[in-house]
């Protein structure tokens, strides 16, 4: 199977009037775009992580833009340390907000023009004013509407001024998964509990994900829904609280509570497969997979609330020139539309999901981003079924999910802390 052309709808009239006229725009774009002429291709290279830096975006990228992208998914750790140390080792970086503060501190990226974005009007409030419905929680932590807009005096705050530390695209919620053949089907909101990770009767078969930026938040609910810690602010965590919850982890690891602690989607997913774990830490990607695979795993909708994520596409300092015409052309790109719809088939959404309903069938718009049932089968970016026919995304439309905020992926004041902490806790 030609993965480009994974879950391509035939062609319907205003497809094909959609079709003519995305030649047309192609066209005007080969036409003003200074990187595609007589002096050859020019080389953008990405530094990011595997959740958007996949082959089948960027053949299709290089195709359409008329450049040569080079992507470099990396782990977590090395990602920011090079996007802080090194910023002329990349041209854009793609990570999530919670680096920001660190990336624009290091002084290693340039503010982004929304006036060069040419989809900026269509991005939603989900970073612009931080509430994707008026009622919504906004969250603890770094939720992206505090971090996105640059000060006249180079600060960073809520409200927009022309200039932005980055463009926002892809995000998420996250919590865990359960196998439902191990433990009954909870409901979404009001019996699905962050407590379910340190559960007694669960032990010897919780895995946790292997990032401090991410893993110490699923901790930390979870302790908290189980009644054994009470934060101040869980976005911002107090050393004396860091050191209570990393006594209650690490007690749980002497006693067998965890099986495994994962890098990558692949792990995770091979984890429930193997039957080491039964619920866990999860991104909707492994979830995808394994449901594609007839292993029933629901995403859980936490009754206390997500941990939420927002993905970043930002400028290096070092950006320049012809560069730096095909890196905003690249980041227009991601917002056209076909990125989005492909990216929302394992699970995530984009900031204008407008532009991506034009290149989703109704029954995916549905699933995905309406809440409704499934219509048909659906299948996820690898061309399985991962969705059947029925099934009803847990958590609800995307609106209900992101106003059910607790807590946004943070680099905490004391992360220097928090990461000696919990090296000592995957070593006890």
């Amino acid at each position: 199977m030609d993965k480009d052309n994974v879950l391509q709808k035939p062609l319907n009239r205003r497809d094909f009037l959609k079709k003519s006229a995305s030649t047309v725009a192609g066209a005007m774009v080969s036409v003003n775009a200074p990187f595609v002429h007589a002096k050859g291709k020019v080389m953008l290279r990405v530094l990011g992580t595997h959740v958007t830096l996949q082959e089948v975006l960027r053949k299709r990228a290089e195709k359409e833009l008329g450049i040569r992208l080079v992507f470099e998914p990396r782990g977590e750790a090395e990602i920011l340390e090079r996007g802080r140390n090194n910023p002329g080792s990349f041209d854009l970086y793609e990570h999530w907000s919670d680096a920001i503060r660190v990336l624009w501190k290091a002084k290693s990226i340039q503010p982004i023009s929304t006036k060069k974005l040419r989809y900026w009007d269509q991005v939603n409030n989900l970073t612009k004013t931080g509430k994707i419905t008026p009622d919504a929680k906004i969250g603890m932590g770094d939720a992206p509407v505090r971090i996105t807009h640059v000060r006249a005096d180079g600060s960073l705050g809520s409200r927009e001024t022309g200039n932005i530390s980055f463009m926002p695209y892809v995000h998420n919620v996250d919590s865990f998964g359960y196998n439902t053949k191990v433990i009954p089907r909870g409901e979404a909101y009001k019996t699905e509990s962050w407590g379910w990770l340190l559960d007694e009767k669960y032990k010897g078969k919780v895995m946790l994900v292997n990032a401090p930026t991410i893993g110490v938040f699923d901790a930390a609910l979870a302790a908290r829904a189980k009644g054994l810690i009470t934060f101040r602010d869980m976005g911002n965590m107090s050393r004396e609280e860091i050191d209570k919850l990393f006594a209650i982890l690490i007690r749980k690891k002497k006693e067998g509570h965890f099986s495994g602690f994962w890098s990558s989607v692949p792990e995770s997913a091979e984890l429930f497969k193997n039957g080491e774990a039964v619920i866990g830490s999860m991104f909707s990607p492994a979830v995808a997979t394994l449901n594609g695979q007839g292993m029933s795993v629901v995403y859980a909708a936490p009754k206390e609330g997500y941990r939420a994520w927002h993905g970043i596409m930002c400028l290096s300092a070092m950006t320049k020139g012809r560069t730096l015409d095909a890196a905003y052309e690249y980041m227009n790109w991601w917002l056209s539309g076909w990125p989005g719809a492909f990216i929302s088939r394992q699970g995530y959404y984009i900031s204008n999901p407008s532009n991506s309903k034009e290149y989703m069938s109704e029954a995916e718009w549905d699933y995905w981003y309406a809440g409704k049932p499934a219509a048909e089968d659906l299948r996820g970016t690898d061309g399985n079924i991962s969705v059947r026919s029925g099934d009803i995304r847990n958590g609800g439309s995307y609106e209900k999910r992101l106003s059910n905020v607790y807590v946004w992926n943070t680099v905490m004041s004391e992360y220097d802390y928090t990461v000696q902490r919990w090296n000592e806790f995957l070593f006890a």
